[in-house]
């Protein structure tokens, strides 16, 4: 059992925020735009990118002073949150390159992504630190003809308790707020399948590495002072990271999240 003083060391380490948005835009690179050819609507849907996604994780980033780090090529091309293998990594289109030409996808797009963010969490953690990484995605608010009954969907693992903390808090924080907001956890999907956030699971332990999926219904995002109250309400419940102030420190009161983050 660890003595109490590295128990406490271990729980007053920095925790820095990493925003990250893997579908945040539905942009073909000019080599690859003959595979989309009569394809606009599909690039404009939910399946070529995730609506709003950006801009939400931009206002993030801009509020909380923490780095995102962001990509604007269609998923469509290759889905930067599948694994290598995973059926949905390359679409039907994107499927019909040889294999030497989906290999120069990974390579120009896929490997620098996952290196990038890979590099960043490493990099603080090397340094004792600890990272509470917020994957910010948009849903669509109906699929296959069913209606999402959520606004905001918290994606994480049950098993890594500091995620499950977490999220209990910030779900308690968000449902309170005066915009009533329908929070729900592993909703729409689940925390634990296929996706980036995985992969780093296996690669940093849970108490350096807290990954949480922020899953936002398009609908919330549609409506400019809607979307407006939620960055909002969202800024305000996320700890502050890479040394920003904390409502703590700032002689205010630390919120719920802030305090699961914490430990």
């Amino acid at each position: 059992m660890p003595r109490p003083r590295a128990v406490e060391r271990r729980r007053q380490a920095p925790l820095r925020l990493l925003l990250t948005c893997e579908h945040g835009g539905n942009r073909v690179p000019e080599r690859y735009r003959r595979l989309f050819a009569g394809r606009a609507r599909l690039l404009a849907s939910h399946r070529g990118l995730d609506i709003g996604a950006l801009d939400l994780a931009r206002g993030l980033g801009r509020r909380l002073d923490v780095p995102l780090v962001a990509a604007t090529v269609t998923r469509l091309l290759v889905d930067l949150n599948r694994s290598i293998g995973h059926p949905g990594l390359f679409s039907a289109p994107s499927r019909s390159l040889p294999a030497a030409g989906r290999e120069r996808v990974l390579s120009c797009h896929y490997h620098p992504y996952r290196r990038l963010v890979h590099g960043w969490i490493a990099s603080r953690v090397s340094r004792g630190e600890r990272v509470l990484h917020i994957s910010v995605h948009s849903f669509t608010p109906v699929l296959d003809g069913e209606r999402r009954n959520a606004d905001i969907g918290l994606l994480y693992d049950p098993a890594r308790v500091a995620e499950a903390t977490l999220c209990r808090a910030w779900q308690q924080e968000l449902s309170a707020c005066a915009a009533g907001w329908r929070v729900r956890r592993n909703y729409p999907y689940r925390g634990t399948g296929d996706g980036q956030v995985v992969e780093l699971r296996r690669r940093f332990a849970g108490g350096c590495y807290l990954g949480i999926e922020l899953e936002v219904n398009q609908a919330c995002l549609q409506e400019p002072a809607r979307a407006a109250t939620l960055l909002a309400d969202l800024a305000r419940t996320l700890p502050a990271g890479d040394g920003a102030p904390s409502r703590a420190a700032a002689g205010g009161r630390a919120s719920a999240v802030e305090r699961a983050a914490a430990g």
